[in-house]
């Protein structure tokens, strides 16, 4: 049975279970838009904040690196909904590895579940935006990509192919009403971060930062909200730091 949307958005977005997509989830959802979260893991957490909050969600768990799991996403989504107007690309790994340790397997792994998951969800919900003629598609990229970090050949690789992938895919929709942006945030404190990167390695990236301290995932929505809405429908195929300042562009 279709849910009833009262003419709100709905915003489907990926890595939706904490962190920066859990954040993204709460922002779209006050601005009333109505969420689809899709995660590897059950977003239960996700679906239970929102709900307590009284907003319309639905989780899906999947792999959005995977062909027919990112097809079923958006059968799910025509089928309970029957529209998707925005799309955030979230979904993300920062596995750390030098040259040297980095074996193919991680590097395909990477670059699948960074960038290749953005083209396919593209795929999965772009026939919706354009039977509605509109449309909000935001990839999340990163300002590693302009430090000079270690270790992150991999990641960096794929979160270049996002701004690419962003810049090229502008051409192809804007006649459809539709929209591709990218946003980079700094690196923000999500449980994933937390657990991978010290403390003090936290603390001498916001050092370096304009805003010296250490990211939040609330500090990058705002960025994204704005990308996602009416007032933003002359911006497409860009990227945008939201990083405290740290990168210049």
């Amino acid at each position: 049975m279709m849910l009833t949307t009262r003419q709100d958005r709905v915003a489907v977005v990926t890595g939706a279970a904490g962190g920066i997509g859990q954040a993204i989830c709460r922002q779209l959802a006050a601005r009333g838009a109505v969420i689809v979260a899709v995660d590897l893991n059950e977003p239960t957490e996700t679906l239970r904040l929102l709900e307590a909050a009284g907003h319309q969600s639905i989780g899906i768990q999947a792999d959005v690196s995977d062909l027919d799991q990112t097809l079923h996403v958006g059968e799910e989504v025509r089928d309970r909904l029957g529209r998707c107007d925005i799309l955030v690309n979230n979904a993300g790994i920062y596995p750390r590895y030098d040259i040297d340790e980095l074996d193919h397997a991680t590097w395909r792994r990477v670059l699948a579940v960074n960038l290749d998951s953005q083209f396919l969800m593209v795929k999965a919900v772009l026939p919706l935006m354009k039977e509605g003629g509109w449309g909000r598609i935001v990839n999340l990229t990163s300002n590693s990509i302009g430090l000079a970090s270690p270790g992150v050949s991999h990641y960096m690789a794929s979160k270049m192919g996002a701004i690419g992938f962003t810049r090229g895919l502008a051409n192809d929709v804007a006649a459809f009403g539709i929209t591709v942006n990218a946003v980079g945030p700094t690196m923000s404190r999500t449980p994933g971060i937390v657990s991978a990167v010290p403390d003090a390695a936290q603390q001498h990236i916001s050092q370096l930062q304009a805003i010296k301290r250490v990211g939040e995932p609330e500090d990058v929505v705002g960025t994204i909200a704005f990308l996602t809405g009416e007032d933003s429908y002359f911006v497409t195929g860009q990227t945008i730091m939201a990083d405290g300042g740290l990168t210049r562009l």
